[in-house]
């Protein structure tokens, strides 16, 4: 078994790689160098594909029908009053519409649901394709804070010694309490060689405390492979779910397969999640037919997304690797694996990222809202958002392991398949 893969997997070391997601975890810290100008969708990609295309802007008259009127009586009551009676005249009535449409949305209770306005959602929508520079790591960017989920293997963040879980509450200082996530990415990237300074808040730790990072050019790939020394044991670690993934995992599986291997394990862990029509194409390599999710919405109504033929690997015994750091695309392919038996999960309950949000602007260039739309379903219908798939076998990775260069999951995967 290799040390550099082993340093690949163990969890618990991030690195900062933006990749927007929608029903997912994760943007790429980085600093894009493409010259075109996409959309918002395009900029942000977003990982469930029914939702990239952004709505039509909201018009007013639609957002106000007369059912409602009644309900909205105290409402204007109290804008009158401020109109009116408020010490500082005029008031920016701009600034309380605005105020007014991000207190509706935060009443939801929902995090992931939100508002920007005109000159967040600008900056947002700066193109995040092309070249990367930045610190490397898998995020979320739909909390209260920039939340990191895992880590990209050799990225300056993993070096820093930044961690799962770990929350962004400022940066060079500047507190980011209030401001967007997707924002906060913008001010992570950087030019390679140039620091950044995160304020990080982490579980366990009494006091916040600062973080130095040294930006990088970021390589991304999509699976690292080999056959497991001593075990006659395909090894496959999927990275993330990216628009090369399944072209590279179907490269790698048919390398391995020409091996005639005993087994095969799908590496999963800090894998921050991808595309959903990714997604769905992993799952169809180990999966021969049947449902892989459903995405359901608030009127009831479902999309289902079935497994595609011509899998590589339907047949071969098969264990998939999962931790706290494995999030929506990875876990619609561990939840699928599961829920069809193709194969068991072994590691730590993963991250639990199973909502869809759409952005959508609004109307005269007044920003856009962020509403969480749909949640995805397993085949069995479980639900994984803010639960997280159950491994099969549960089994942790000490401190003590990394120090000696331990990787008990991998080595409970290989046990399981040899037996």
């Amino acid at each position: 078994m290799k040390s550099k893969t082993m340093f690949y997997i163990i969890g618990g070391i991030v690195a900062l790689m933006l990749l927007a997601s929608t029903c997912s975890a994760g943007f790429l810290v980085g600093r894009a160098f493409a010259s075109d100008s996409p959309t918002v969708s395009e900029a942000l990609p977003i990982l469930i594909d029914p939702v990239t295309e952004l709505s039509t802007p909201v018009a007013a008259e639609e957002a106000t029908p007369e059912d409602l009127e009644e309900v909205f009586k105290p409402f204007w009551q109290a804008w009158g009053i401020i109109d009116d009676q408020y010490v500082d005249q005029p008031v920016d009535e701009e600034l309380l519409m605005r105020g007014a449409i991000r207190g509706m949305l935060e009443s939801l209770g929902d995090e992931h649901t939100s508002y920007m306005d005109p000159d967040q959602f600008h900056q947002a929508n700066i193109p995040m394709n092309g070249e990367y520079e930045g610190i490397g790591a898998w995020v979320d960017p739909t909390g209260e804070y920039l939340v990191i989920i895992s880590p990209m293997p050799n990225s300056p963040a993993e070096e820093a010694g930044l961690e799962p879980g770990d929350v962004i509450i400022a940066v060079d200082g500047e507190d980011m309490t209030g401001v967007d996530g997707n924002l906060i990415i913008r001010e992570v990237l950087g030019p390679a060689g140039s620091m950044v300074t995160l304020t990080i808040r982490r579980e366990g730790v009494a006091e916040p405390f600062d973080v130095e990072v040294k930006r990088a050019r970021i390589t991304i790939p999509s699976v690292e492979s080999e056959i497991l020394e001593d075990s006659d044991i395909a090894y496959i670690q999927l990275i993330n779910f990216g628009d090369r993934a399944t072209e590279e995992l179907r490269s790698a599986l048919r390398d391995a397969l020409r091996q005639k291997p005993a087994g095969l394990i799908l590496d999963l862990r800090n894998n921050g999640g991808g595309y959903l029509t990714s997604a769905v194409e992993v799952a169809s390599e180990f999966i021969s037919d049947g449902v892989i999710l459903y995405e359901e919405y608030g009127d009831g109504s479902r999309d289902t997304y079935d497994a595609s033929r011509g899998g590589l690997a339907t047949e071969i015994d098969m264990v998939v690797l999962i931790n706290e750091g494995s999030a929506s695309a990875s876990e619609i392919v561990a939840g699928a694996i599961q829920d069809h038996e193709r194969g068991v999960l072994v590691g730590t309950t993963s991250f639990g990222k199973g909502s869809v949000q759409n952005w959508i602007p609004l109307s005269d260039e007044q920003g856009a809202v962020r509403v969480t739309i749909a949640r995805w379903l397993t085949p069995n219908e479980r639900t994984i958002h803010q639960v997280g798939l159950e491994p099969d076998y549960v089994v942790e990775i000490t401190e003590e392991d990394i120090e000696a260069e331990r990787d008990p999951q991998l080595q409970k995967a290989i046990e399981l398949l040899t037996n």
